[in-house]
């Protein structure tokens, strides 16, 4: 059974920092798997952050984030992360990751970012 659990969402200051993580099960990095981190704003649709497949390690960014977040993996510990940095209002939002693998798409239950002084 797929499961995805996203943590390391919390509040923080404008400007300020946060690493979210999610750690992946029922499958493994080492097959080619297409990790995803996704962000649903207060009263916005869920948008796609960044991408990044396991194997290649080939990343891509919204252009919203390019040069503050930083989408990472640690295949041993089949988890992926998402490094926040210089955050902004506007990137409070419900975080998602999602993983395409084996013909699927899996989700999961999302961790709060909060970004407010």
């Amino acid at each position: 059974q797929v499961q995805l659990v996203e943590s390391g969402g919390g509040l923080v200051q404008p400007g300020g920092s946060l690493r979210l993580s999610c750690a992946a099960s029922g499958f493994t990095f080492s097959s080619s798997v297409v990790m995803r981190w996704h962000r649903q704003g207060p009263g916005k649709e869920r948008e796609l952050v960044t991408t990044i497949n396991t194997i290649t390690g080939t990343k891509s960014y919204a252009d919203s984030v390019k040069g503050r977040f930083t989408i990472s993996r640690d295949n041993a510990k089949n988890t992926v992360y998402l490094q926040m940095n210089s955050l902004k209002y506007e990137d409070t939002a419900v975080y998602f990751c999602s993983a395409w693998t084996r013909g699927a798409n899996y989700w999961g239950q999302g961790t709060q970012v909060t970004v407010s002084s």
